[in-house]
């Protein structure tokens, strides 16, 4: 695998590696686990898209976009509270 440069300002470098030795990594392991980890729009899309397929096939359970959408907020909203409880 060859590397790359990326350029932050010194500031985000700074934060990468605090994150980085507070997780016990490098910043390098740490931009690679960001990128191998975050999903596009699209990546989000097709996943929701397959979760709805397998919910219907496996449990007969239909999913519209509303209901969706409340699933989604409760579990960014707890996982919210289990960050700042860990805090």
């Amino acid at each position: 695998m060859s590397d790359a440069m990326i350029r932050v300002p010194a500031e985000v470098r700074d934060r990468l590696a605090v994150i980085a030795e507070a997780r016990g990594t490098s910043i390098r392991s740490l931009v690679q686990e960001f990128a191998e980890s975050t999903l596009t729009e699209e990546e989000r899309r097709e996943r929701a898209e397959r979760t709805r397929a397998y919910l219907a096939e496996n449990f007969g359970v239909e999913v519209d976009d509303e209901e969706s959408a409340v699933m989604g907020r409760r579990l960014r909203e707890a996982f919210a509270r289990q960050q700042s409880d860990a805090a």
